[in-house]
């Protein structure tokens, strides 16, 4: 008898996208023009960074992922002593005015969605008027919002996934929705309940809030109950702070993890 096969779940991701680029080297003496470090480089990698760090861990989840995003180059690099895991310093390039307005009418050929998902840095690829559009055209489908704009008045029957910080520095708060507060190694809050997260330690937070956003949306799909979800994001965030850099999770962690 064949095993049934399970649903494609497919997603709309839209957001910004950039590269974090990582320099590693060794520091062994101090520079004799000024008292800082020098960095002998040894490697660099690229990886991909903001929502495209959502996709590719929402891919390995096991999502079909169409992701629109700014074709504008961004970059972040970061000087890393490797011996160590130590961030030198970190400088970004590309980001010097916004990136260019996302248009709805781009998006051509889209059948069925299960989710949308936005992933919005506020670099300007989505502005206020293209998320009015985007909560009325998917008014039926769910819509996960990660935002760093502190007005949401434009947003409406969405789920925000917003970490602490930015959350207390709301101005307007969106019309009918729910708000995921994500609180470090506190874990995350929803309806005014804590779902607290194992405690890990921590090497490095960046792209965390992109494992979570990401493994929220599988969560919600595949069990389909918020509570359940965010209890799987809690243990993949978690475990993507353990981890050196910008972090995608495989499907071995998977099994470890869920």
């Amino acid at each position: 008898m064949d095993t049934p096969r399970r649903k494609l779940l497919k997603v709309l991701l839209l957001g910004d996208h950039c590269e974090d680029v990582y320099h590693y080297g060794v520091c062994e003496r101090i520079s004799p023009e000024a008292p800082v470090p020098v960095l002998k480089k040894l490697e660099t990698v690229v990886k991909d960074g903001m929502s495209s760090n959502v996709k590719n861990n929402m891919q390995n989840l096991g999502l079909k992922v169409i992701h629109y995003h700014n074709n504008e180059k961004i970059r972040k690099h970061r000087l890393v002593d490797s011996r160590y895991n130590q961030h030198l310093i970190r400088y970004d390039e590309g980001e010097d005015s916004l990136l260019s307005e996302f248009n709805l009418n781009n998006i051509t050929n889209l059948k069925k969605i299960d989710a949308v998902v936005v992933s919005d840095y506020n670099k300007g690829f989505l502005r206020t008027n293209t998320l009015v559009e985007i909560c009325e055209k998917f008014k039926d489908t769910p819509i996960f919002v990660d935002t760093k704009k502190d007005n949401l008045s434009m947003l409406s029957n969405c789920v925000i996934k917003i970490n602490e910080k930015e959350f207390a520095n709301i101005k307007k708060m969106g019309s009918d929705c729910e708000y995921v507060v994500t609180l470090g190694e506190g874990g995350a809050l929803y309806n005014n309940e804590v779902f607290e997260t194992q405690k890990t330690e921590v090497f490095d937070v960046c792209g965390a809030g992109d494992v979570f956003l990401a493994s929220l949306v599988y969560g919600f799909l595949t069990e389909g109950d918020m509570k359940k979800a965010i209890d799987i994001a809690n243990k993949c965030a978690s475990y993507s702070v353990s981890k050196m850099g910008t972090y995608v999770l495989t499907k071995e962690d998977l099994k470890d993890i869920l």
